[in-house]
């Protein structure tokens, strides 16, 4: 085995003997430090030792990007762990095996989110990994993952506070699922620390007057159809139909599916996946055998009764309000809910806020925030307290009594409960 001072002449003049897939040369001077070269001219600075009677190799890097000196300075380093215990090679290997972020958020929605979540919450994480998350963070070793990067991705998300703050959420609870599984350490998760945007409220509660105009919009789209939204500026609108003209009427199952959204407080897709097996009209509920939350009743009024029993029943579809495909329920009420609050000059309203106004008119009605979680179909208490400050009637009652029991008193009504104060506590 070749042996001489490795220095740039000596590693310039090696040459890999033929027939051979590669040729060394070891450092006299400091064992275990050579440079191997290759048949097709490359060479690289290695050091070897053995461990637990076995021969192992490093290699440090290309001659060239590390002249002779660097590599026997690495060299001494990797020798040297060696004597202390260490096994650079075994390492290396453990190393590259660490896995990326996208990898363990992958396996985070297989087998986490796919068996314990619903659906919907799955492709609303599988979205926002690939939208936001995984092209900023996805191929760093989940190691390597630092706090720095994720307040990076965060402010990068500032304009959308909102998303902002689930990409944080969501790639805490990956860092946590994983720390469950002993491949990273829970104290280290990199989104804790990180202050989140403030949001704002996002609730938007329909009035008196703006039900009336949505309900007028829904009786003209069923009657004669709503006007079309036509951009006269458009070379080619002059070749459509004349404006009295331009009108479409809405499908009955969407304008149904709207009425009950608004007349029960559901979520959109409970009432676009209900099937009539699960209506009870005797007891006026719909059993939900699945939902957000589990199983889960939808209680309905008369109004809501009286708009399934106007609803046709199609053979070969369970579905209530029925889509296009046979079998299938409605796949989403987009285009006819813009048309909708377009009619009725609701822009910005979104179908979530009907289950909001549901929800206000009952607190506004004093009903009480528990029987209000019960028909939203909550969860947690918590979820319905959002809608403590439209339950305004105790608060009502009590400034009435309160405003009479002092106007009375300054009117020197005695008949008023007024609490006198003594000579000693009374001030000026």
């Amino acid at each position: 085995m070749p042996q001489g001072r490795i220095t740039k002449r000596a590693v310039d003049a090696l040459k890999c003997a033929a027939g051979k897939d590669r040729s060394f040369l070891w450092d006299g001077a400091l064992a275990g430090f050579g440079v191997a070269a290759f048949p097709t001219g490359r060479k690289v600075y290695v050091a070897q030792y053995r461990k637990d009677g076995r021969s192992r190799r490093v290699a440090i890097g290309e001659h060239g990007r590390l002249t002779p000196d660097e590599a026997r300075s690495q060299a001494k380093v990797i020798l040297g762990a060696v004597e202390t215990g260490a096994d650079p090679v075994a390492e290396r290997r453990a190393a590259r095996a660490v896995r990326t972020f996208g990898e363990v958020a992958a396996d985070f929605l297989s087998q986490h989110v796919a068996a314990k979540r619903k659906g919907r919450t799955g492709e609303e994480y599988a979205a926002l990994l690939r939208a936001r998350i995984l092209p900023a963070i996805g191929s760093k070793r989940v190691l390597d993952l630092r706090r720095v990067d994720v307040a990076r991705l965060h402010a990068r998300l500032s304009e959308t506070p909102y998303q902002a703050n689930r990409a944080m959420a969501l790639v805490s609870a990956v860092w946590n699922w994983a720390a469950r599984r002993d491949e990273v350490a829970l104290a280290d998760n990199p989104a804790k620390g990180i202050e989140r945007y403030p949001e704002q409220g996002r609730e938007r509660f329909l009035t008196s007057e703006e039900l009336s105009r949505l309900g007028a919009a829904l009786t003209e789209g069923e009657t004669i159809g709503l006007a079309w939204d036509v951009d006269e500026t458009k070379p080619g609108a002059k070749h459509l139909a004349k404006p009295e003209n331009r009108r479409v009427k809405l499908d009955p199952f969407a304008a149904a599916a709207i009425r009950l959204l608004i007349l029960t407080g559901a979520r959109l897709r409970e009432i676009l996946d209900a099937q009539w097996s699960q209506v009870d009209l005797e007891r006026g509920v719909i059993f939900l055998s699945d939902s957000k939350t589990g199983k889960k009743p939808i209680y309905l009024s008369a109004a809501a009764q009286a708009v399934l029993a106007s609803l046709p029943r199609i053979e070969g579809n369970p579905h209530i309000v029925a889509g296009a495909k046979d079998g299938k329920p409605r796949a989403d009420l987009k285009k006819p809910w813009a048309a909708v609050k377009r009619a009725a000059d609701l822009e910005g309203v979104r179908l979530h806020d009907l289950r909001h106004s549901f929800a206000s008119f009952g607190a506004g009605a004093s009903l009480g925030l528990p029987v209000i979680g019960k028909l939203l179909g909550h969860s947690q208490a918590a979820t319905t307290h959002r809608y403590a400050h439209l339950d305004a009637d105790p608060l009502r009652r009590a400034v009435d009594t309160i405003g009479a029991t002092i106007s009375a008193a300054m009117d020197g009504n005695k008949g008023g409960n007024v609490v006198a104060l003594s000579k000693r506590t009374a001030r000026p």
